[in-house]
């Protein structure tokens, strides 16, 4: 029998203390104290690895989880030491250490295998249900997430609870039953913020949850639980293994809401603090990083964040796509953002992500059939999972290819519809860019007012946000001058002044197109209305007119 001294005894009783008033601090260096005056009991060393988990010391946790499994099993209690062995499993899982985390699972199911009925034969089901996601078998997550919340139920557990809630919903969204999944994953993160409930579940429960969210682009919901998480920081964003994961969904946030400057630096010092991170989530940092920087029109940091972010195992695109045909790459952009699509063969919600970009990338390249095409799939994502993000993605893709195609009437119904529900997601730069839309669309059917009205407040917008130049396509107009300049001779609008300009300096309808991001047949559109107000019929007699009236300069020598 272990003896214990007087002063370990009191070193023990202030530990215990400050534990109970989940005072990590203070609990994590007194029963290291305690530790070091002599033997400490099992629950001890679980209650350190506890409190170090949750003032960031993981290497010293996962230590003294080891040491509390160790003396469970000589205390002949297999219930606790089983959960010790689940934690560590879950780490190592977590972490990327199979071969680890495999053993130390088979190691919890041993000493379970004799145990009555209890809380703990759920705590395994865990892993049945990540691999079942994972095997895309639904069917089999959700059956195996019933199981673990009745057991949750049965014993009050709120992990249990919790995570199968959490499993189902995940499965759920998966079925294409976004609304019934995303209702059970709410109820899972009241259950997981729940008092007591251990770090590593509480932010594993957060994290599928703000995973969910971004492939839905539910935007609403992340950040109105991210700032929910925020009232609980010792649970999620302190507990170190989650800071990344924590860090790259706040990032996130902030890029679909225009702030691309902290977005940025949240991304970047994700991405520069490696310790207890995941490869992957890594990865992820660096990817957020360099979308703040294309959208701020910092190229080459950009196309350095995304090398990394390859380097680490993540597919760089769409950002890579897109900064391919901001440089004037559109048939680099369209072999990237086609390659990346294939490699999501049979994963709508991943094609999902892809499918915007690669509408803007085709219509720039004159390719109406692939832009219609991908918008139609995205138009399908959108109606089976209902997610508001993904219906408005979907609206502004369909709006830019009928507006392609020369049926203005339609599209500026479509993207009204986009604009209202980008409002309504506070997404500002796609608010922009939803309005230029609406301004080419407007100009067009011949409506110059509303035309004006829509582009003056997509640039000003365009103009808080720091996004460069090339977003910012024509001109604002202010007191009857557009641009700061006189407005243009005989009814010229902005955007065919640059049609006009590029003609001039001796642009193809393909050059055009591609230097303005339009397809062949807008820019063909746009050359007949120009001809037409102008009383020409020819490109010559229009590069002439361009020079004379000041919109182009003409040629030396």
């Amino acid at each position: 029998m272990t003896t214990v001294s007087n002063e370990m005894t009191d070193d023990l009783v202030a530990a215990r203390s400050a534990f109970e008033r989940r005072a990590w601090m203070d609990a994590w260096s007194g029963f290291r104290k305690a530790r070091e005056s002599g033997p400490m009991p099992a629950d001890d060393h679980d209650a350190l690895a506890q409190a170090a988990w949750r003032v960031g010391e993981i290497d010293e946790s996962l230590a003294a989880f080891t040491d509390a499994y160790r003396l469970y099993q000589w205390e002949a209690r297999p219930r606790p030491a089983a959960m010790a062995a689940v934690l560590l499993a879950v780490h190592h899982l977590e972490w990327g250490d199979g071969a680890i985390g495999s053993g130390w699972m088979s190691r919890a199911h041993r000493l379970l295998r004799d145990e009555a009925d209890c809380a703990e034969h759920g705590y395994p089901i865990y892993l049945d249900i990540a691999s079942a996601l994972t095997r895309g078998d639904n069917d089999e997550a959700a059956d195996h997430a019933r199981r673990m919340q009745g057991i949750g139920r049965r014993y009050g557990d709120a992990f249990l609870l919790a995570a199968g809630l959490l499993g189902e919903g995940r499965a759920l969204v998966g079925l294409g039953r976004a609304g019934d999944g995303l209702s059970l994953l709410d109820e899972a993160m009241l259950t997981a913020f729940s008092d007591g409930l251990h770090p590593i579940w509480s932010g594993a429960v957060f994290c599928n949850l703000m995973d969910v969210c971004h492939e839905l682009g539910d935007l609403t919901r992340a950040a109105e639980w991210a700032r929910t998480a925020t009232r609980w920081s010792d649970v999620v964003p302190a507990t170190v293994p989650y800071r990344g994961a924590w860090r790259v969904h706040r990032a996130r946030i902030l890029r679909m809401r225009g702030a691309w400057g902290p977005a940025g630096r949240v991304a970047e010092r994700a991405a520069g603090d490696p310790a207890h991170v995941r490869v992957c989530v890594l990865a992820e940092a660096l990817y957020e990083a360099g979308e703040a920087r294309r959208l701020r029109g910092d190229a080459t940091a950009a196309e350095d964040f995304f090398r990394r972010a390859h380097q680490l195992g993540r597919d760089p695109q769409p950002g890579l796509a897109s900064l391919r045909l901001s440089q004037g790459r559109p048939d680099a952009a369209s072999a990237s953002i086609r390659a990346a699509l294939v490699a999501e063969s049979g994963n709508a919600l991943a094609r999902a992500r892809l499918h915007p970009a690669q509408v803007e990338i085709a219509l720039a390249a004159g390719d109406l059939d692939t832009a219609r095409a991908s918008a139609a799939e995205l138009e399908a994502t959108a109606a089976a999972y209902g997610s508001s993000g993904l219906r408005a993605e979907a609206a502004q893709a369909l709006g830019a290819v009928l507006l392609a195609d020369g049926k203005a009437d339609d599209a500026l119904a479509v993207l009204r519809t986009a604009r209202r529900m980008w409002q309504e997601l506070d997404a500002p730069y796609a608010v922009a860019r939803t309005r230029l839309l609406l301004a080419e669309a407007y100009r067009s059917l011949g409506d110059e007012d509303a035309a004006h009205l829509e582009s003056e407040a997509a640039h000003d917008r365009l103009r808080e946000l720091g996004a460069p130049s090339g977003d910012r396509v024509g001109a604002p107009v202010r007191d009857g001058r557009l641009g700061g300049r006189a407005l243009l001779p005989d009814g010229l609008t902005e955007r065919e002044a640059e049609v006009l300009r590029n003609v001039a300096a001796g642009g193809s309808n393909r050059q055009v197109a591609t230097a303005l991001r339009l397809s062949e047949k807008t820019v063909a559109r746009h050359l007949s209305n120009i001809f037409t107000k102008l009383g020409l019929s020819s490109r010559t007699a229009a590069a002439a007119y361009a020079f004379e009236h000041g919109i182009a300069a003409p040629p030396h020598g």
